[in-house]
């Protein structure tokens, strides 16, 4: 024996514990979470129309690792996850520096929108979000479903912008700038003054006309999995889905947005809508720094 035999020897360090939450993480379960993101990404993919898709959202409910490591690969890509559900699927929207956002610029190339007129296909974006869902209370609902129709936001537009034009001679605004200054041209200004249908020779809609510019923003939404259409009454009527009311919620509050609102809208069951003066009992408490379903570029 020697002199160091009866001096306890420390217990040697475990070697470096593994990070919380990896332990069980295969290879496997990142490609399963990356594939869940990507069902994601396709917003018109129904999960009860694919088995492999319900049963990952049935994982992520169900495991709190696996749902852990989807939204952390949904995070590492920029992406938002709004809700994980049967009735949204893995809902998810891009950060403003995600390479999955959409931004006015490449919407305006695949709406071939004339530059000019960007800001009047966002004032359509943003009526028909407020149409869609006009209360916090329709937009609180995960059982509400929005109506609109082309026609009925054009005519909702025009009234707001009647009832901003009386607002601003009421303040004693300049309701009549010079036509060579069209920066001085409030949105509501412009759209007034746009035609509403517009005609070519064998009666189309005009793509420039303010219902050819609220076609263009429904067909959009259309494409992204916001809306339905279940119509052609009315220039097109559409139905909101479960990823549309998640994304208006999502964007709710912008400055233009409340202020559109606070104009007092009144949904009508035909997809058309009408204005009344607000009731201040019903203050519209909307989530704040809004935006339009894309991202200004």
């Amino acid at each position: 024996m020697t002199e160091y035999d009866d001096v306890d020897t420390p217990a040697q360090p475990d070697a470096e514990p593994e990070r919380a939450g990896t332990a069980n993480v295969t290879p496997a379960d990142a490609a399963d979470a990356a594939r869940l993101i990507a069902y994601g990404l396709q917003p018109k993919l129904q999960p009860a129309r694919d088995a492999e898709y319900a049963e990952l959202l049935r994982r992520h409910r169900e495991d709190p690792a696996f749902a852990r490591l989807s939204d952390a690969v949904a995070a590492g890509l920029g992406l938002v996850v709004l809700e994980v559900s049967t009735r949204a699927g893995m809902a998810v929207t891009a950060a403003e520096d995600s390479v999955f956002a959409v931004r006015m610029g490449d919407y305006a190339r695949r709406a071939t929108v004339d530059s000019g007129d960007r800001f009047l296909h966002g004032l359509a974006h943003l009526a028909v979000a407020a149409m869609a869902f006009p209360r916090p209370e329709d937009l609180a609902d995960d059982g509400y479903i929005g109506r609109v129709s082309v026609n009925g936001v054009d005519a909702f537009v025009r009234q707001a912008c009647r009832r901003l034009e009386e607002r601003a001679a009421e303040q004693g605004e300049n309701t009549d700038p010079s036509t060579d200054a069209p920066g001085l041209e409030a949105a509501w200004r412009v759209y007034a003054r746009r035609s509403a249908t517009g005609a070519t020779k064998d009666a189309r809609r005009l793509a420039g006309s303010t219902t050819g510019i609220i076609a263009k923003a429904v067909t959009f939404l259309v494409d992204s999995g916001f809306l339905q259409r279940t119509g052609d009454d009315a220039g097109g009527t559409y139905r909101t889905t479960a990823r549309y009311q998640l994304q208006v919620r999502d964007i709710a509050g912008s400055a233009a947005m409340a202020e559109l609102l606070e104009l007092g809208i009144v949904p009508v069951a035909d997809g058309s809508a009408t204005l009344l003066p607000p009731d201040e009992a019903d203050a519209l408490d909307l989530v704040a720094d809004a935006g339009l379903p894309f991202h200004a570029s």
